[in-house]
């Protein structure tokens, strides 16, 4: 239990979480709901918190190119990273007032160090005030300029911009540094999207239909997953770009399919419900925990055609034998670059180096699906990431292998067009949605 003066102290525990991501490699998104709790953050702060911490991560490089010119001889880890929290307030924040902010910092610096510490916060704090931060104009090479003005390590803008050009990289860069849209998904099989629609409205929740994907809401303003519309499984938090590979499916009632890597069971649920909760679908996870959840899950939605499997699903052919599924699922483990803006330390902590063994995981997944499918049947790989080696390179190496497979248009929600090369790369800056791929086959009769 937290000192009762720290019960609900916005920035203390803004500063709890981003220590622990910096110095105990914690998950942001993880650590946030256990905070609200320990801190007892009240409803209405909670935004703020959310915003504070995931705004600082987002921008922690930037972050700490203004604070660079300030902080003389060497300085204690926690102290920068408090630095960089009050800095993030001061710059990007315009509704709270920078004395406050300054205020607050030295508060915490005198808490948890002692006075010196909060003479320099203070110091470095009102002398940023006074001068501003530095241009990014200084920055001759324009790879590190894109990295430090976007707060993405320079590989990875060195990486994109060589795969999709520089503008776009950059371009998308600064779209995973804004606060991403809330979405739900309507379970169709209880209700239509405007009874839902009607019912959160009746919770004092605001959503609107999706231009996109038509079983997709956008929440405007509350909380769902803490509506009753929620509790009795008539909605789902999902991202829009997470909904379209379900798409690629071409589902119908009374299909047999296959989820190799469900948890935590959005796409699963989704598939029961593109076939009406009628057919066979089984949902496979390598780990117990991840795999209760998809039962969770599918048992709040009303789901009864779900059966779920602990394994590893690079060993799916023995347990299930070649040709049984009409439709498979490869929704494969991959690097996440797709969804930075959701989960902003994902910048910090891959590694370049993580990619050839990704590609080798999601090409032996795809070999095991081809396996698994009936002639005439069809796999969809997906992933939520934008790499050009996982995704385009995974799926020709697949093709490659797999003369039986043959690449097929990825069947998709109708405002999204009706062509495509069988490859869709969704962009975060698209649509504002999560970076995504997706690539569909089928096995020749």
């Amino acid at each position: 239990m937290k000192n009762k003066k720290l019960q609900g102290n916005v920035r203390d525990a803004a500063f709890s979480i981003l220590w622990a991501v910096e110095n105990k490699q914690a998950y942001s998104n993880l650590l946030l709901h256990q905070t609200i709790q320990s801190y007892g953050i009240a409803d209405k702060n909670k935004g703020l918190l959310t915003e504070i911490t995931y705004g600082t991560l987002q921008h922690q490089m930037t972050l700490d190119y203004y604070l660079e010119p300030y902080l003389k001889g060497k300085i204690e880890p926690w102290v920068k990273t408090l630095l960089r929290l009050s800095l993030y307030q001061i710059v990007y924040l315009d509704r709270i007032p920078a004395h406050a902010v300054v205020h607050e910092a030295v508060e915490i610096a005198k808490r948890r160090g002692h006075g010196g510490v909060a003479s320099v916060v203070n110091g470095v704090l009102r002398s940023i005030q006074r001068n501003g931060v530095r241009s990014f104009n200084t920055i001759s090479d324009p790879i590190e300029k894109v990295s430090i003005e976007t707060s993405h390590p320079a590989w990875m803008i060195k990486r994109w911009s060589e795969q999709f050009g520089m503008e776009k990289a950059r371009e998308m860069a600064l779209e995973n540094n804004k606060i991403p849209a809330q979405t739900v998904r309507v379970n169709m099989v209880k209700a239509t999207v405007e009874e839902v629609i009607e019912m959160l409205e009746s919770e004092g929740l605001e959503a609107v239909p999706s231009h996109l994907v038509p079983e997709c809401l956008v929440v405007t303003n509350g909380q769902p997953a803490k509506s009753t519309t929620f509790e009795k499984g008539f909605i789902t938090i999902q991202d829009e770009s997470s909904m379209l590979p379900v798409y690629g499916l071409q589902l119908e009632p009374g299909m047999k399919v296959l989820d190799m890597c469900a948890a935590p069971g959005g796409k699963t649920t989704h598939i029961a419900e593109k076939m009406n909760n009628q057919g066979s679908l089984f949902a496979m996870d390598l780990h117990q925990h991840k795999v209760k959840m998809i039962d969770e899950t599918a048992t709040r939605l009303g789901h009864t055609i779900i059966e779920t499997a602990t394994g590893d699903s690079k060993e799916s052919v023995d347990r299930f034998g070649e040709e049984q599924f009409d439709r498979i699922l490869v929704d494969a483990p991959c690097s996440g670059l797709g969804v930075i803006k959701r989960k902003p330390d994902i910048k910090y902590t891959k590694k370049e180096e993580d990619f050839s063994r990704l590609h080798e995981i999601q090409s032996e997944l795809l070999h095991q699906a081809a396996k698994l499918v009936k002639k005439d049947g069809i796999v969809v790989y997906s992933t939520c990431t934008v790499d050009a080696v996982e995704n385009r390179g995974t799926a020709e190496r697949f093709l490659k292998e797999h003369p039986e497979m043959e690449k097929i248009q990825v069947s998709l929600p109708e405002a999204l067009g009706k062509k495509n090369s069988g490859f869709v790369q969704i962009f975060p800056q698209d649509f504002g949605s999560d970076g995504f791929f997706i690539a569909a086959f089928r096995k020749k009769a």
